[in-house]
């Protein structure tokens, strides 16, 4: 009976090691850097010089730029340096505005008041950033009255032509004649 070969102790393919994201400390292996931070006189040493200067501050020297000539470092605290671009990234995710697409929907024979409201809150969401999609759903024998339907959006293209931009013509999907509005960019 033949066992299968052993393998090499220490050596586990689903726990590999991960890289850090930045050269630090003796990982730097270029002539000389850039050194910049704080409590620190910046200029271009020898890198074991710096690594010495970071040392001594009781600091790491993190590569922030690797391909500027010569390589500018930073004599920082690397697991603050991380936590504080984290918590900058959170901060950047936190800020950016994620638009949504809200949905207004009429029938062919929608009332003139009805038609009002809603269009009142078509224009606040455009105004909000967000795009617009109104359809015209036919049930029935409402099919038949596909013009009433197209007359009834582009009317709507029409009323928010102010605010929104209308991305494409009406056009059928089954049994909705659909059109898409995007608010229009604000002028500074």
């Amino acid at each position: 009976m033949a066992f299968p070969p052993r393998k090499k102790p220490g050596f586990n393919p689903r726990f590999k090691q991960v890289e850090p994201e930045h050269r630090i400390n003796e990982r730097i292996r270029v002539p000389q850097v850039r050194l910049v931070g704080d409590n620190v006189t910046p200029g271009v040493y020898p890198t074991q010089e710096a690594l010495r200067i970071a040392q001594n501050l009781e600091l790491d020297l993190v590569e922030i730029s690797p391909n500027a000539d010569p390589p500018v470092v930073k004599a920082i605290d690397y697991k603050k340096f991380l936590y504080e671009k984290k918590k900058k990234e959170k901060e950047m995710k936190a800020n950016a505005k994620q638009s949504e697409v809200k949905e207004i929907r009429f029938t062919p024979g929608t009332d003139d008041h009805d038609f009002d409201f809603k269009s009142k809150h078509a224009e606040k969401f455009l105004k909000e950033g967000n795009k617009v999609k109104c359809y015209v759903q036919f049930r029935g024998r409402a099919i038949m009255f596909q013009d009433r339907g197209e007359v009834l959006l582009l009317k709507f293209a029409e009323r928010l032509a102010e605010v929104g931009a209308l991305e494409s013509m009406p056009k059928m999907e089954g049994k909705r004649m659909i059109a898409v509005f995007a608010p229009k960019a604000k002028k500074k």
